[in-house]
């Protein structure tokens, strides 16, 4: 492939106005040119692959463009053309991580004395300026104290904590951000529309999640997709050639600690290690994953509409408990941190898993006072559907005004109990042969839990045999049909039947509701009979009309 295929090469900004985001530099840079309010020595720091060389090939095209210093150089001029091919005479770049020495930097400033031969400024443009050596950096203090006035020098760095202060003080500093994911993508979709290229949206926000924010990585990966596809760039293809990036295993292991199944986590460890996955990134992406679902559950505005994962995300939120997302972020980092003293990676990886699954809160629940019925009748959830007293701190009693001789009312009770009954559905034949059983009964008789449960409550029964049980799902939920829970729920409708049972899932448009959508709707009943009870209590009308207090309706929970 030549270098004019490249796509990082080929799509290299040539001005300010094609670059892909660092607003506030380009803004900063464009106003000193426009003012002519320019100092003598820049520093950009940032990652990998955000423009610092890119920004500083511009600005010194801007310094040298034969229509005067200006925020928007011709391209077409001898200086901008000479600059673009890195044949400028008065552009010196210099690679600091192979030219260490104090004499290689003595050198260049010698050559710094020395008027520009065809350009208005002699630039040097030194990247990766943190590897410079300690005897150099002083050799270069004098000259960024007192420099001639027709050098500028661009210093650019991925590490700015190398560099001596004594150097940070002389130089004007701009951080560059690293690319969000969506500019990312726009701007790859834009590359590709050019290119002619066939693409699928979710491969190129795939693509911009493994490239951490950096441009150049996200063009590199796109050429490779380009090769590795042979045209197309499908999502499915994404995902085979990225390998690793595709975090499904780490979906799989948190269902599995959600089921407290330590025999699949095992497989799953031992899935990876065939896979060659490192397990220190694993750990790491695992702790980047709980955080997201931490987000999703406090601020679920925060998961962008364009994240790839974001309704599984959504999913895990809902499975589990904010304190169990904190104590595994925690028992990641740390095992993490730990995994360099362990026998070997394996061993440190999995011991962090069975730490999950030691410490994990257990999920038996306590005895009820009320007996279940057998699976014959009533699901147990249906027994035990009742809307509690919503628990609070008790609030300070207002004492009203009285007048002698007149009684004080003794407030009523804060809450008043509401009863709110489930509704019955007829008992679940325990053959699948005989006449339709109701799904959302059967559920509440099925032992499934987390993933498995979840993709349960999402369908509705379309079709049963003695062999086989058929289930629909929407289209919007076809994540949920994993391998896992899948093989999962059979398992439980096997055990119910008391026979092996096949289980099918099709794809397919649901006219009628869903367990989900029940409870759902159940769950709002229930709010709003809570929400009723207290705005209706006499004591808090009381608070209401004597403190001027307003009642939070949000902060009312239906136990």
């Amino acid at each position: 492939m030549s270098d004019t295929s490249v796509l990082a090469r080929k799509w290299r900004p040539k001005n300010f106005a094609q670059l892909a985001g660092q607003e506030h530099v380009v803004r900063a840079l464009g106003n000193a040119l426009t003012q002519n309010r320019l100092h003598h020595a820049y520093l950009f720091t940032g990652t990998r692959g955000v423009g610092k060389t890119t920004i500083a090939r511009i600005f010194a095209k801007s310094l040298n463009c034969l229509t005067g210093i200006t925020a928007t150089p011709c391209g077409v001029c001898s200086a901008c053309r000479e600059i673009d091919s890195g044949r400028f005479v008065d552009l010196i770049e210099l690679d600091a991580a192979s030219n260490t020495q104090v004499d290689n930097m003595r050198e260049l400033l010698e050559s710094a004395l020395y008027a520009p031969t065809s350009g208005r400024f002699k630039v040097y443009i030194i990247d990766e300026v943190h590897m410079l050596s300690k005897s150099a950096f002083n050799a270069m203090l004098k000259t960024l104290e007192e420099p001639p006035a027709h050098v500028k020098f661009i210093l650019a760095t991925t590490d700015p904590q190398k560099i001596p202060v004594t150097v940070l003080s002389r130089c004007l500093q701009f951080n560059l951000k690293q690319l969000p994911p969506a500019l990312i993508v726009t701007h790859l979709q834009h590359v590709l529309e050019q290119e002619k290229i066939e693409f699928e949206p979710g491969a190129l926000s795939l693509v911009a999640r493994a490239a951490q924010g950096s441009m150049r990585d996200a063009l590199s990966l796109m050429d490779q997709a380009i090769a590795f596809s042979g045209g197309k760039i499908a999502e499915a293809a994404m995902r085979a050639m990225l390998g690793a990036i595709d975090q499904s295993y780490l979906f799989e292991l948190l269902t599995a600690l959600r089921e407290q199944n330590g025999v699949a986590l095992i497989e799953i460890a031992d899935n990876m290690a065939s896979r060659s996955i490192a397990f220190e990134a694993a750990l790491q992406d695992m702790a980047s994953l709980l955080h997201r679902v931490a987000l999703a559950q406090t601020v679920p505005g925060a998961i962008a509409d364009d994240e790839p994962e974001r309704v599984r995300l959504l999913e895990l939120a809902q499975c589990y408990t904010p304190e169990e997302v904190q104590l595994f972020y925690q028992i990641a980092i740390h095992g993490r941190a730990e995994i360099d003293l362990a026998p070997d990676e394996y061993a440190g990886f999995t011991m962090t898993l069975l730490r999950m699954l030691a410490f994990a809160p257990s999920r038996v629940q306590a005895p009820s006072r009320v007996q279940a019925p057998s699976r014959s009748g009533l699901p147990a959830q249906a027994a035990q559907a009742v809307v509690r007293p919503v628990a609070h701190a008790e609030p300070p009693r207002i004492m009203p005004q009285v007048t002698p001789g007149q009684s004080v009312p003794i407030p009523p009770a804060a809450v008043v109990p509401v009863e709110l009954t489930a509704p019955v559905h007829a008992p679940v034949r325990r053959d699948a042969s005989e006449a339709m059983p109701d799904w959302n009964s059967l559920l509440g008789q099925l032992n499934v839990q987390a993933m498995a449960q979840q993709l349960a409550k999402h369908c509705v029964l379309d079709t049963v045999t003695d062999q086989q049980v058929v289930l629909r799902l929407a289209q919007e939920h076809k994540h949920l049909q994993t391998k896992m829970a899948t093989d999962n729920l059979q398992a439980a409708l096997s055990a119910y039947f008391d026979h092996p049972v096949k289980l099918s899932i099709v794809l397919g448009k649901i006219e009628v509701a869903t367990p989900a959508r029940i409870e759902n709707q159940n769950k709002q009943v229930r709010q709003q009979q809570a929400s009723d009870s207290i705005a209706q209590d006499v004591f808090v009308c009381e608070a209401q009309v004597q403190l001027d207090a307003k009642l939070l309706t949000e902060s009312i929970k239906s136990v």
